[in-house]
């Protein structure tokens, strides 16, 4: 007996509550509907939104890739330097074609053009491009021998600490300016410095076969 009447009682709860179910639904199917509409289109707008953002990845890493072709064929290709130039100031990377520009100015012995280049790099955001473009700077300036002005360069870059880009080309570089103005004593500071701590670096070890060379002229030992 007791079993029957909690069974019916459950049954009456059961159909009780889907009752109440129905009822809310009967009475709030706008609300409902629109709930469910505001919530399909919030999914198709992340949807969209994902893709929008990995197709804009997708053409931003195909025109690095194109931006480092032309520059790695521009001197066996006449047309990559004008398609190069093309691209300055172009996209999120549009700052990158003055910095391989520059590069091939350098090597072409036109530092004056390089150096153009590189003043329309710009200061923001100071990123990878920024830093490469303020060490290339200030190699063009030690090409110029003009020692003090690439010095004040590798002396900024040194105090921001370069985030995205490496210390010990910063340092490395600070030193030839230093040895190129006939400061062989800071220029050597700096070469010990970098070897060691970083030895196991191109630049590390570069440095210690320049610490061999400024010893061997008879600098006193330090």
């Amino acid at each position: 007996m007791k079993k029957d009447v909690k069974k019916q009682l459950k049954e009456d709860e059961f159909v009780s509550t889907m009752t109440k179910i129905f009822h809310f639904i009967e009475t709030r199917t706008h609300d409902i509907i629109i709930g469910l509409c505001v919530l399909a289109l919030i999914a198709i707008l992340f949807v969209g939104l994902r893709l929008i953002q990995a197709q804009n990845l997708k053409r931003q890493s195909q025109a690095l890739g194109q931006m480092l072709e032309l520059r790695s064929t521009i001197f066996t290709n006449p047309d990559s330097l004008a398609k190069l130039e093309q691209l300055q100031g172009k996209g999120r990377y549009g700052r990158l074609p003055y910095v391989l520009l520059s590069t091939y100015w350098v090597d072409k012995g036109d530092l004056a053009k390089a150096k153009d280049l590189l003043a329309k790099v710009g200061s923001s955001p100071r990123d990878f491009i920024y830093y490469q473009a303020q060490d290339l700077l200030g190699k063009v300036d030690t090409l110029n021998k003009n020692y003090d002005q690439a010095v004040a360069v590798y002396d900024k870059l040194e105090k921001d600490k370069a985030g995205d880009y490496t210390l010990d080309v910063v340092l490395f570089h600070k030193a030839e300016a230093l040895e190129g103005k006939g400061d062989k004593q800071g220029a050597l500071t700096i070469y010990k410095k970098l070897q060691q701590d970083y030895p196991q670096s191109y630049f590390g070890y570069d440095a210690a076969e320049r610490v061999r060379k400024l010893e061997g002229t008879g600098l006193p030992s330090m």
